[in-house]
């Protein structure tokens, strides 16, 4: 059986990691959650004490970063040199701070590099901004997902909220605004749906809706392909 790369695109808020994980888990396949990646390498600039528009010193660090993934249960673990960081790179700092850690073309050759090594492994469900673009353009299935700006900052906020965060919706709303705006205008690897990619708005859809549509798609592809 071939193996199939699903490439999950969107912004902040799509709903993109959580369908990637549970369409992962529903077809068998590895999950990666690259944009736990580069909250990682975030977090281990501002553990340094780097500027993050120190570009050399956000390198250096980045290429020191080894990121893992485990699971517990049905929750998956981030490991960054053999730490568990998967509460910490949630953090509002790291939060603020990914999108400009993310934009440099040391950082994300890095984590492109590692995130090609994990497809080597099998079947992979990847999610993120440029998978489609630029990690996997010629990914067997090509998704983007997108919603409303205040779809988005609700359902984030929903997050922040069991996490005991202060943040009011309106900042949350400013902060995706914001990102919106620095992942989608950056000079490398942009936010941008693949000319190929399959879009879904996702702002009147359910987490089960979501994935149902994705699944349909990656059975049409092995339909298609004579993979099944």
């Amino acid at each position: 059986m071939k193996n199939l790369i699903i490439a999950i695109d969107g912004p902040a808020g799509s709903g993109k990691s959580t369908t990637a994980r549970l369409v992962a888990r529903r077809l068998g396949f590895l999950y990666v959650d690259t944009g736990a990646m580069y909250r990682a390498v975030t977090l281990a600039v501002l553990r340094a004490h780097i500027d993050t528009r120190d570009e050399p010193g956000v390198a250096t660090i980045a290429k020191a970063c080894d990121i893992r993934f485990f699971f517990e249960g049905d929750e998956q673990h981030v490991l960054s040199n053999g730490e568990d960081v998967t509460s910490q790179i949630r953090s509002p700092d790291v939060t603020r701070s990914v999108s400009a850690v993310s934009s440099y073309a040391a950082v994300r050759q890095k984590m492109v590099e590692l995130q090609r090594k994990y497809a080597a492994e099998g079947s992979i469900v990847m999610d993120g901004r440029d998978i489609g673009t630029v990690v996997f353009p010629s990914a067997d299935v090509k998704v983007f997902l997108s919603a409303s700006l205040a779809e988005r900052a609700m359902r984030r906020w929903n997050e922040l909220m069991k996490n005991g965060s202060a943040l009011s919706l309106e900042e949350i709303e400013k902060q995706l605004a914001e990102r919106d705006e620095m992942d989608s205008s950056r000079a490398i690897s942009p936010l941008r749906k693949a000319a190929d990619a399959v879009e879904l708005d996702t702002t009147d859809m359910t987490i089960e809706d979501q994935v149902d549509a994705v699944i349909e798609l990656v059975e049409g592809k092995e339909t298609e392909t004579g993979t099944e």
